[in-house]
């Protein structure tokens, strides 16, 4: 199972030095990737009664920029978005960006998914929020279509491209991995994903859910093992002397990747985030 940090955006703050540290040092510690989340805009709840979410007071580094430096300061982790809303993005740009990321940092880049719940930002963005599972589903055949191809033609529900294409290409298929929980997230990903980002904890839920996306695959005539599953700790929500016994469980249940989640636990400054990041990863590593 292969172990990732995830970038503590909400508490890191934006001084580029701060970031370049923290990166630098989980890498060092030998993790094998770093995984940001991904919003646009936050909403303010000034005058929105029972907000519950992220708000404008929310720090987010945008993913495909923060990745375009992190490719120019790391040379071995994978750079994962976790999870990119991909519906309120023009399909034709994400994958412009992401090819160029792939590209920069030589091949690196794993692109995670979701349809996203903060309607605040689709209004922004002037994307509809109805159908974004149905727009989410073309978008991925449309990525993988620009990526391959010099040049394409693409007639969809939702897409129109007539003879154009990519420069640079990525030069190979960059893995589309899908978050979420609902049943609709599990087919997709049994069907036409590379791997699936699951949120809970690694109980009999985990173990059914993982299983109905190796049935989608199977019904799809795909080979279940090729689909990846990675798990989350957050370190301030499981007991410290959980941690271990937690990611033994996802490995038992299959995951091949878990993200390592230090935001929530108070700590004051982003050298403590990437200090216990540095700390916790021996214990969490199998024998």
């Amino acid at each position: 199972m292969k172990i990732g940090a995830i970038l503590p955006q909400l508490e890191i703050g934006a001084d580029p030095a701060v970031v370049r540290q923290w990166a630098e040092t989980v890498e060092t510690a030998g993790y094998n990737h770093i995984l940001a989340y991904d919003h646009v805009l936050g909403a303010s709840p000034e005058h929105r009664p029972g907000w519950s979410g992220y708000t404008d007071k929310s720090l987010f580094h945008e993913v495909f920029v923060l990745f375009g430096y992190l490719a120019a300061i790391t040379s071995t982790v994978e750079l994962v978005t976790g999870v990119l809303v991909l519906p309120q993005r023009q399909t034709a740009l994400v994958a412009k960006q992401a090819a160029e990321v792939d590209v920069l940092s030589g091949g690196r880049l794993r692109l995670g998914v979701g349809i996203g719940w903060n309607q605040v930002e689709y209004q922004a963005l002037g994307v509809r929020f109805a159908q974004r599972g149905a727009r989410l589903t073309e978008q991925v055949d449309v990525l993988r279509k620009l990526w391959a191809e010099p040049m394409i033609s693409y007639d969809g529900a939702f897409h129109q491209i007539e003879e154009a294409g990519l420069n640079p290409l990525p030069g190979r298929r960059i893995p589309i991995w899908f978050g979420g929980s609902a049943e609709a997230v599990l087919r997709r990903t049994g069907e036409i994903g590379d791997g699936w980002l699951p949120q809970n904890t690694p109980d009999d839920e985990a173990r059914e859910q993982l299983e109905r996306v190796r049935a989608y695959a199977v019904a799809a005539g795909r080979d279940p093992a090729e689909i990846g599953f990675e798990a989350r700790l957050s370190l301030g929500r499981v007991p410290e002397q959980d941690w271990a016994a937690y990611a033994e469980d996802w490995r038992a249940l299959g995951a091949t990747h878990l993200g390592i989640n230090t935001m929530g636990m108070g700590l004051k400054t982003p050298g403590d985030h990437a200090a216990v990041l540095r700390d916790v990863l021996p214990l969490l590593r199998a024998d």
